[in-house]
């Protein structure tokens, strides 16, 4: 009896035992056959090649490249702590993020995405080395933006997935990065901006400076061609690194031109006064006294100075609180706010920005009494730079409304032209004679005892306003009386003008807050640099001719014939060319200029070939 149950009790074991072997035979083989779906992998757009993003010369901003990022598949990693251990120093990871993946992943997972070049070559060596079972490199296609923060909150960014997330990037992401198809690679557009990469740098630097010397929040600078609205640069400062975006503050990254609406302070008096001229409440002629306060409100505002009989002029040239207060009494409400809205504020400009803000400017119907007169000096209401670009068009154009715009042209992969965007007239805001008026006005600013006189510029004639706007306090509700934005716009040449710049010093915290004192300088300078660029003459200067050749020494340029040329020593710029080989395949390592390529020089040219290059 006793043997019969030790009998059944080895049957039933062996039977268990067996099932169990089955068991993790059947789980072996499920691993092996079907290993577990990748499912944190990304939609695949590896057969879209993003266009480029170049300045209105060609230079590049923004370039397609292709980088390695490192994955871990955890059923083939035999050594979990050694791997652990080289990844944390190969790649400078995190050590609490990378063990909580190292111990809740179970099959396919990201280690770390779009590597350095330098990284990438350590990590190749510690493959090689240490084998690092599960662990692979796979190429994906990057976007490399060669010129690091320079015009960053312009072109924005793309994300990891190659997808635009900010700036031109994302609101032209379309245009640049075409749906994939089953055809092969599809290529996107080229994107020419209406800025100069040499200006923005120089303009960049002298913002920079200003930052720096000002201890602001911030500071901003825009130079516009002033016969068509084209941006020539656009300077946001702090700015970031776009080819590192992830790890930039979200306030370096905020479009301050576009997004940010502030008081404009006494520069909005140009515009005020404009459109008294306009609906005929005033002439150039007429006169106001000022006693050193508008006295037509409870409490009275105060004046910068005791200023006697000012007319429109003196308005502007001093800064005359008092003179823009009663000038506003000339005018209805409806009426100064009909003539506003013509010059743009209240609405977006239409630049290709998301979050571009509309401004502040409330229905006449919510105004006070001091409302109407207190527009007229530049508060209770809020505004844009691009606005203020934009409303200073109608100054420059006979009184016609014109829209900025950022982007020059867009060109299709092979060359050909898709759209040119050109000047583009939106409204008539003013006669040409006030238009004119308001000009020759601005111009005494830049006198030896007006406001703006720090604008001036030796040699041409400048029109110019400043402005200084006391900000908001949140927490008392009322004006704060140490936190400021200093401002100033000038339009130059005065006789023909070229040219806008627009500077705003967002909360200065140095010694001076005063427009005329900090920004009318930064724009003195910015208009230096603009002048030189534009080619513009100066009245102190001959102008000579010669039929006489300067001859420079550049390379030449890319020659595509049947076969592939040396490409050694070129720039990136250089390799675009090579775009014009039907289907091809170009893929850019690094930066600098090219070291190596591959195939090598002479390889017969074919559609669809494939050509990498690698650059130092």
């Amino acid at each position: 009896m006793i043997e019969k149950r030790q009998l059944t009790r080895f049957i039933i074991f062996m039977i268990l035992s067996s099932m169990l072997v089955l068991l993790i035979l059947a789980r072996y083989a499920a691993i092996m056959l079907f290993p577990e779906p990748r499912a944190e992998l990304p939609p695949d757009r590896g057969a879209v090649e993003r266009g480029p993003i170049l300045d209105r010369s060609g230079r590049v901003l923004a370039i397609q490249t292709q980088l390695d990022t490192v994955t871990a598949w955890m059923p083939s990693i035999q050594d979990p702590e050694a791997t652990y251990e080289t990844l944390i120093e190969v790649l400078d990871l995190d050590r609490e993020e990378l063990k909580e993946k190292f111990d809740t992943k179970k099959g396919f997972f990201y280690v770390k995405r779009k590597i350095s070049r330098t990284e990438s070559r350590a990590m190749q060596a510690a493959l090689n080395r240490d084998g690092l079972s599960g662990i692979s490199l796979i190429p994906e296609y990057g976007r490399a933006y060669p010129e690091k923060e320079l015009a960053s909150h312009l072109i924005g960014y793309a994300g990891t997935d190659n997808v635009g997330l900010l700036g031109i990037e994302y609101s032209y992401d379309k245009i640049l990065s075409p749906e994939p198809s089953s055809d092969g690679v599809q290529y996107g557009n080229q994107l020419f901006l209406s800025i100069d990469l040499n200006l923005q740098y120089l303009l960049e630097s002298l913002a920079r400076e200003s930052y720096e010397e000002n201890q602001a929040e911030s500071v901003t600078l825009i130079a516009a061609n002033a016969k068509n609205g084209e941006i020539l640069a656009y300077v946001s400062t702090p700015g970031f690194d776009p080819n590192s975006f992830a790890s930039s503050e979200p306030q370096a990254r905020f479009n301050v031109p576009a997004a940010a609406a502030y008081e404009p302070g006494s520069v909005f008096k140009i515009f005020s006064i404009a459109s008294f001229l306009e609906l005929g409440g005033i002439t150039p002629r007429t006169e106001f006294l000022c006693t050193g306060e508008y006295d037509h409100v409870e409490p009275h505002i105060n004046c910068l100075g005791v200023h006697g009989e000012v007319d429109a002029a003196d308005i502007l040239k001093l800064s005359c609180n008092s003179g823009a207060g009663y000038a506003s009494e000339t005018v209805s409400s409806d009426e100064f706010y009909r003539m506003i809205t013509s010059f743009g504020f209240g609405a977006k400009t239409g630049a290709p920005f998301p979050g571009e803000t509309y401004g502040i400017l409330r229905s006449p119907r919510n105004w006070s009494d001091r409302t109407k007169p207190t527009i007229a000096m530049g508060q209770e209401i809020s505004v844009s730079a691009l606005q203020m670009i934009a409303a200073a068009t109608a100054l420059t154009n006979d009184g016609m409304l014109l829209r900025p715009h950022l982007v020059s042209k867009i060109v299709s992969p092979d060359g050909k032209m898709i759209q040119e965007i050109e000047r583009e007239p939106l409204r008539q805001v003013l006669s040409p004679q006030v238009a004119r008026q308001v000009l020759l006005m601005m111009e005494t600013g830049t006198q030896a005892d007006g406001t703006a006189r720090r604008a001036a510029v030796e040699g041409i004639r400048v029109s110019a306003k400043t402005g200084t706007a006391q900000v908001s306090d949140p927490n008392t509700g009322t004006y704060s009386e140490d936190i400021f934005v200093a401002s100033c716009l000038a339009i130059f040449p005065t006789e023909d003008p070229q040219a806008i710049i627009y500077a705003v010093i967002h909360k200065p915290q140095g010694e001076e807050f005063f427009g005329g004192r900090i920004a009318a300088p930064l724009v003195a300078k910015a208009a230096e640099e603009t002048a030189r660029y534009l080619g513009i003459p100066r009245q102190t200067e001959s102008t000579i001719d010669h039929g006489g050749r300067v001859s420079i020494k550049t390379p030449p340029p890319l020659v595509l014939d049947t076969t592939l040329p040396d490409l050694t020593g070129r720039s990136k710029r250089d390799l675009l060319a090579l775009y014009r080989i039907p289907g091809v395949v170009l893929t850019i390592k690094g930066e600098g200029w090219v070291s190596s390529q591959t195939p090598a020089p002479g390889t017969p040219l074919t559609e669809g070939m494939r050509i990498t290059v690698e650059l130092e």
